[in-house]
């Protein structure tokens, strides 16, 4: 099976890694990649937003399956175009990409489904919203950007001030252009977050491995939300138990409510949940794998990756044996530029890689770079996932961290405490 990979981060690279693993795959492109997917497969210089150029490589080159990783290009209905053209694309159409392109479309549908999700308004004029928050009895909100922002969309409010500064931000200042043009308000859960990832075929439902994303910038959970600073996998918190209430509760009605809205969802479903002590509650929908979840999940899946996104793809998931894992959990810590989640510079050479990706049960994962001449150089904020498993939590942390230790690039910093949540935890 040939198999074509669209995007450049470090999900991208992590869906390279384990299909061109996969014995059912011979093939496997990336594009646009990056040095790292260069490595582990061969790139292919078209953009990710360029549907007609990537279909027209699909066809050419007689590609069987394409596995989409950002979000922008399955909302901006990259899986339709393939379609039309009788080519197998694992990801979800364009309407059913609202789920994640639209956090007003996702708190709607989610109250017509009786998600259980935080209660919420949606406004389009700043005073209205600064109404709303000055009546609230509660200081604390969660303040949402309705279209896509790169993961910075989501501000956590701990005071009315601050909810009406980022309001002003938002709907005045149009801080994320069109994204911002209207806002969700929203109630602020108090509890533990988990990420659970789910292929979906349409009907069918199979839930992968637990992951829990570090979203704050800082140690401690402080500072601003990121794009995502770490993840580690299995998540403690998501108990089998809990993972039946969120497929029963979360997963199984949102699945056959977007069929009756004519958006049947395939590709895979990612529920950022936050666990309350009232039971779970839905923070948001991504319709495509997480990132930095999707590295230290992927990094201990067993199965064929090609044979089961292939399935998804066909709606035959209710065909494919159980996914087997490897029972070893895996810890991803993002080194990222100076300056992250704000601004930052490019282009600083990046040292020790091949030393780092020569350590046992390691793999450094790329998401943010390019080569400059003949060095390896950040390119984005976040610019590697270092990604390991280890007997237990304690030694895959051990691991990663030892991985980080040998890289070095001016500037370069990561959160020291990712996994410490959990094995704390498991201290207890």
């Amino acid at each position: 099976m040939r198999v074509l990979v669209v995007g450049q981060g470090g999900r991208e690279h992590a869906l390279v890694y384990q299909l061109k693993r996969s014995p059912s795959v011979t093939e496997v492109y990336c594009a646009p990649g990056n040095p790292g997917t260069g490595v582990d497969a061969t790139n292919v210089f078209i953009q990710a937003t360029d549907t007609a150029k990537l279909v027209e490589f699909a066809i050419k080159n007689k590609i069987d399956l394409t596995v989409v990783g950002p979000e922008i290009p399955l909302v901006n209905g990259i899986v339709d175009e393939f379609l039309k053209n009788d080519l197998k694309i694992f990801g979800p159409t364009k309407k059913a990409a609202e789920l994640e392109g639209s956090k007003k479309f996702a708190k709607e549908i989610m109250k017509k489904a009786g998600v259980p999700t935080a209660d919420f308004r949606v406004f389009s004029n700043a005073a209205e919203a600064i109404s709303y928050i000055d009546e609230r009895t509660d200081e604390r909100c969660v303040v949402k950007a309705d279209g896509l922002a790169a993961g910075k969309g989501v501000v956590v409010c701990q005071s009315k001030a601050e909810a009406r500064e980022v309001i002003k931000k938002m709907l005045v200042q149009k801080q994320f252009g069109t994204a911002s043009q209207q806002i969700v308000v929203e109630d602020c859960l108090i509890g533990e977050e988990a990420s659970i990832l789910a292929l979906v075929d349409g009907s069918t439902i199979v839930p992968l491995e637990s992951a829990q994303d570090h979203k704050a910038a800082h140690d401690g959970d402080t500072g601003p939300n990121t794009g995502g600073m770490g993840a580690y996998s299995p998540a403690p918190i998501v108990t089998s138990e809990l993972t039946d209430i969120v497929v029963e509760k979360v997963l199984v009605p949102i699945v056959h409510e977007m069929k009756r809205e004519g958006r049947p969802f395939r590709g895979c479903l990612y529920a950022g949940i936050m666990v309350t002590a009232q039971g779970p509650r839905v923070l948001e929908f991504n319709v495509r794998f997480g990132d930095p979840e999707t590295q230290a999940v992927l990094m201990r899946l067993k199965s064929d990756l090609g044979q089961v996104l292939l399935a998804c793809a066909s709606g035959t998931l209710d065909q494919l044996e159980p996914l087997e894992w490897d029972p070893r959990p895996s810890v991803c810590v993002v080194m990222a530029a100076e300056g992250y989640p704000g601004d930052y510079s490019k282009g600083k050479p990046i040292r020790g890689l091949d030393e780092a990706g020569g350590l046992p049960d390691v793999k450094v994962f790329h998401a943010g770079t390019k080569i400059t001449g003949e060095h390896v150089v950040t390119d984005g904020g976040r610019v590697l996932g270092v990604t390991a498993v280890g007997d237990d939590l304690p030694q895959a942390k051990l691991h990663a961290y030892q991985a980080v230790k040998c890289i070095r690039w001016d500037g370069a910093w990561c959160r020291k405490d990712i996994s410490d949540k959990a094995i704390r935890k498991s201290v207890k």
